[in-house]
């Protein structure tokens, strides 16, 4: 299967690296010089993935992917030539699934959507979890259709938070460390920081208290993450 990437970017030497380093990978790169190109060509190609750059003219990336999201979960990769924390954490939080900053490696950028790719598709070979269906009390996460819920209800997910989520549900109870949580839901060869981290559990934990369930991941303050009280199952119930 050939993965279709969309290419946002205004500047024409990043399309060609970019569109250069994906045929090479044996995908096939679509292009888009600005936000309403990009809008123009999700809708008439949706492709697999977006490869969006943040700072351009007419309508930046941050507002290409809120237009995204409210329509598709499509993974978002975001580039930027700033290096700002805010300007990542606010791509995460507003739907994002990874950031890269310019100038980047296009081995690195590949290999990230490859990463965000395999697990969209539930082919990620992970070392918590597999692809068995996962139930702890209300919560619920399939890994092969990539669906979770919570009391039936479904809850709408990016790529990395599904993983993190999984990784947690295989092991109530476990305290996951960000180091831990980063080898669920990334590829081991990419560096990912605490921050990126803290805005994926941030969002999950808004995700889940919009569907009923206040106390989906709980803080350990000093080692990490499990996950909460909300999901566990009724006294006389159990894990199924």
């Amino acid at each position: 299967m050939t993965h279709r990437i969309l290419v946002v970017d205004d500047d024409p030497q990043i399309r060609d690296v970019i569109c250069f380093a994906l045929d090479k990978a044996g995908m096939a790169a679509h292009i888009a010089r600005d936000g309403l190109e990009a809008l123009a060509a999700f809708r008439a190609d949706m492709p697999d993935l977006v490869v969006l750059d943040v700072g351009m003219p007419e309508m930046d990336g941050l507002e290409v992917c809120r237009r995204i999201r409210m329509v598709a979960e499509t993974p978002i990769l975001f580039l930027s030539a700033r290096d700002e924390e805010i300007d990542r954490v606010l791509g995460l939080e507003i739907g994002g699934d990874d950031y890269v900053t310019k100038p980047f490696s296009p081995r690195e950028l590949v290999a990230r959507i490859n990463g965000i790719l395999r697990r969209t598709n539930g082919k990620a070979v992970q070392p918590d979890i597999d692809d068995t269906p996962l139930r702890w009390g209300g919560i619920a996460v399939d890994p092969q259709r990539r669906i979770a819920a919570y009391n039936d209800a479904p809850v709408v997910l990016t790529a990395i938070e599904f993983d993190i989520l999984a990784a947690l549900l295989a092991k109530p109870g476990i305290v996951f460390s960000r180091e831990r949580i980063v080898g669920a839901a990334y590829d081991a060869r990419i560096h990912v920081s605490d921050r990126t981290i803290d805005s994926h559990i941030r969002n999950l934990r808004a995700k889940f208290v919009k569907a009923g369930c206040d106390t989906i991941v709980e803080t350990v303050h000093g080692v990490g993450f499990r996950l909460g009280r909300c999901g566990e199952p009724e006294a006389d119930g159990g894990a199924s």
